[in-house]
């Protein structure tokens, strides 16, 4: 059985042809998908035989809502969503001035393994699918009720570790006959797999990219995230700058504030040294407290202290406001609980 939501328009083309219906059937199908149907029944402008036709071929993925948070300070709402075989993936829609975003996550679980990261616990059990990263949005936006415009995959997963999804994903909620969500809304943040990186510019999509940093220097980086002993910063810093020359884009470079092991004025004018001269923005985040590490972000007085010197260095750097924090907004945590949770169920 084909899930109609994990094809692109043109696939979708081909297979409305391949069961010997008209071309037009193409975009009401792809128009209704996109709209949040649970099932063929709900295409009421298509006729019974086609929808039965559907049916003997193809289904349409879906996933529940399987716990919802919401903020009482700023209107943050994450969503726990169950997927088609029982795991559980995280969203989180955030509210600004300029619009909705969701972040999204792009597989269950990840193994890029990054100390400071709650969803890295437990290792990576699968991929999504396109239609699973997909659904995230679509499911939200029926939910709220509300458009969403934004869109930052950051959430559980590493997305260039699902690259042929993700770009398949991209491709399908930028698509005009659906949800023509505009490739400068969209970003996309990766720990720094440096081929994917190329891959990327390559198809000169003009999303954000945001590279996790987190570190001026190796030594630091290697105790922080797995991914430096593979690819060095040396080659990482390489591969944006090629982005940035083919893309005409702006990188944003992460960069998560660990009281004693990186947020030195020091460590602020390695990074300044690190990135000079690159087209970059530099977004400074105060580490999240997870139950299994000890991590804290340092005083307030020390992180505005860590952005005022590279600001003094010339680079541009803010720090992220937090949103939901009192329902444990930043990824990972919400799963890991509910997995702690059935556990304590099962035995």
């Amino acid at each position: 059985m084909i899930d109609l939501k994990d094809l692109e328009y043109a696939e979708l083309a081909a297979f409305v042809a391949d069961i010997g219906e008209a071309k037009f059937r193409t975009k009401q199908i792809f128009s209704w998908l996109l709209k949040g149907v649970t099932d063929f029944s709900e295409m009421t402008d298509i006729s019974k035989e086609l929808r039965a036709k559907l049916e003997e071929k193809a289904y349409v993925s879906t996933l529940k809502i399987r716990k919802k948070l919401v903020s009482k300070l700023d209107k943050t709402t994450k969503y726990l969503f169950e997927l088609e075989d029982g795991n559980c993936i995280e969203s989180v829609v955030m509210y600004y001035n300029h619009g909705i975003t969701i972040c999204i996550s792009s597989q269950v679980g990840c193994q890029m393994g990054c100390k400071f990261c709650a969803s890295t616990i437990g290792g990576k059990v699968r991929d999504l699918k396109s239609s699973e990263i997909l659904n995230q949005v679509i499911f939200a936006e029926k939910d709220l009720g509300e458009r969403i415009g934004n869109i930052v995959i950051m959430g559980i997963g590493e997305p260039l570790d699902n690259f042929d999804n993700i770009v398949k994903f991209l491709h399908n909620v930028n698509d005009p006959n659906g949800l023509n969500i505009g490739y400068r809304h969209i970003s996309l943040s990766t720990c720094g797999i440096v081929p994917k990186i190329y891959e990327l510019a390559k198809l000169n999509l003009p999303i954000t990219l945001s590279v996790s940093l987190h570190a001026p220097n190796d030594e630091i980086r290697d105790k922080l995230m797995p991914i430096n002993k593979k690819y060095r910063i040396a080659e990482l810093i390489k591969a944006c700058k090629d982005y940035i020359k083919t893309t005409k884009r702006r990188i944003s470079f992460e960069y998560s504030l660990i009281d004693g092991i990186n947020n030195s004025l020091e460590n602020a004018d390695e990074l300044s040294r690190l990135v000079s001269g690159m087209l970059c923005h530099i977004n400074l985040i105060p580490v999240n407290k997870i139950e299994e590490r000890d991590f804290e972000s340092g005083s307030k007085n020390a992180i505005h202290a860590f952005c005022n010197r590279l600001a003094e260095n010339g680079i541009n750097a803010t720090v992220r406001r937090e949103l939901g924090s009192d329902i444990n907004a930043s990824c990972g945590q919400l799963r890991k609980k509910d997995i702690k949770e059935r556990q304590k169920t099962n035995y």
